[in-house]
């Protein structure tokens, strides 16, 4: 049901890595947060 044309895998793994690359750079936002806020406090 899943695999009926390469063009439709590779949607399915873009949106995969489209999410990865999201959670990624929010993760990295916060870190850039947690150390602006305690360079603030030095």
């Amino acid at each position: 049901m899943g695999d009926r044309s390469p063009k439709d895998n590779q949607k399915k793994t873009g949106q995969k890595q489209a999410k990865a690359s999201t959670a990624d750079q929010k993760k990295k936002a916060q870190a850039a947060a947690k150390q602006a806020a305690s360079g603030k406090k030095k």
